[in-house]
């Protein structure tokens, strides 16, 4: 039996890169994937009582959540040797490899969410284009280079890995373009050099269920809005 486990919900972007990164270091786990239509689970409850939301690692029974802490507690725990470093070895590098992921993650990822949830057209057209600045900002850091991480996949490029896959699908759902070849020319040509690695391929969910998923929550949110008294 597995000494990992992964406790994770199929169409969470989070729970991908989780799964990326245990795959790099040829680490072995047991994947734990959570129903929510039937309710949260005890062991998600009992392992993640604070936020109670995926995913969370365990590591011989000791709980780890939050998914970019889970990055740095494997790259931590598993390093040196064969395992490949996620993280830059040089202190400053490192720090910015965590700032532009907590920029991905709070502007790019909630800002493009924002946009898709957007259904009144000032409304939206204000959401992209806040949206399309912050895509901005990370085409500039990948300018001239295969990966964020230099010439092999790194912890930024984990963070961002969503973008290849779950992006368009949330395109499509919201209606809405945001990366293209022309405006993001270097951020366009990473997304391909991502898509190409087999283990990237290997943990990416069905594009129709992701859409399926999507869809159903934009509907749900807008019904709830919709009855707001």
């Amino acid at each position: 039996m597995a000494k990992l486990k992964l406790i994770v919900s199929t169409a969470s972007l989070f729970c991908t890169r989780i799964e990326w990164a245990l795959k790099l270091k040829g680490l072995e786990y047991e994947l734990i994937v959570e129903d929510f239509k039937q309710g949260k689970s005890e062991l998600l409850l009992k392992s993640n009582p604070v936020h109670k939301k995926v995913p969370v690692l365990l590591d011989d029974g000791v709980a780890i959540a939050e998914s970019k802490v889970i990055l740095e507690y494997i790259d931590e725990k598993w390093k040196g040797g064969d395992f490949c470093p996620l993280l830059p070895q040089e202190p400053y590098d490192r720090a910015q490899a965590r700032f532009w992921a907590q920029f991905a993650d709070e502007k790019c990822v909630f800002g493009v969410w924002g946009a898709c949830c957007a259904e009144d057209g000032q409304e939206k057209e204000k959401a992209v284009e806040t949206a399309l600045e912050s895509f901005a900002y990370l085409e500039k850091q990948i300018e001239g280079k295969k990966f964020f991480g230099g010439e092999k996949i790194g912890y930024l490029d984990l963070v961002a890995g969503w973008i290849p896959h779950f992006l368009g699908v949330l395109e499509e759902a919201g209606g809405m373009k945001i990366i293209d070849a022309e405006r993001f020319p270097s951020l366009h040509e990473w997304a391909q050099n991502f898509n190409e690695v087999p283990l990237i391929k290997e943990c990416l969910p069905p594009r129709d269920m992701l859409l399926n998923y999507i869809t159903a929550s934009l509907s749900k949110l807008r019904s709830l809005a919709a009855n707001k008294p």
